[in-house]
């Protein structure tokens, strides 16, 4: 299950916002596939967990979004983390319209569970 957490500057609007929060999940699913972990398009609630917090007083961002996903690491997942990355990039840019914004991936050694 993928942690993602959008850090953004006050002045983007609500409705990109909205468009994130509802683009985000398939997207970022798609992107951390393996055989490990597979996608198979049908979202479950708690498959994708976004949180998305404005720039605060004291936070120095050079860019207005910056998304931040966490996906636990898996040797096929790793392999070409450049291009998933990448691949994040290239399909947000699509949905929303965005001027400045980054994506970071990160793959930690890590394990999950919850509730069912």
């Amino acid at each position: 299950m993928p942690l993602v957490e959008v850090t953004y500057a006050p002045h983007i609007p609500e409705a990109t916002l909205r468009k994130l929060a509802d683009e985000l999940p398939p997207i970022v699913s798609a992107a951390v596939e393996c055989p490990e972990e597979p996608y198979d398009g049908d979202l479950q609630p708690g498959d994708v967990e976004l949180r998305f917090r404005p720039h605060g007083p004291y936070d120095r961002c050079s860019m207005e979004v910056v998304i931040e996903v966490r996906s636990k690491y898996f040797e096929s997942r790793a392999r070409d983390r450049q291009q998933r990355t990448d691949m994040l990039h290239d399909r947000i840019a699509e949905v929303v319209d965005l001027e400045d914004f980054g994506v970071f991936l990160q793959m930690p050694v890590a394990a999950w569970t919850q509730s069912e």
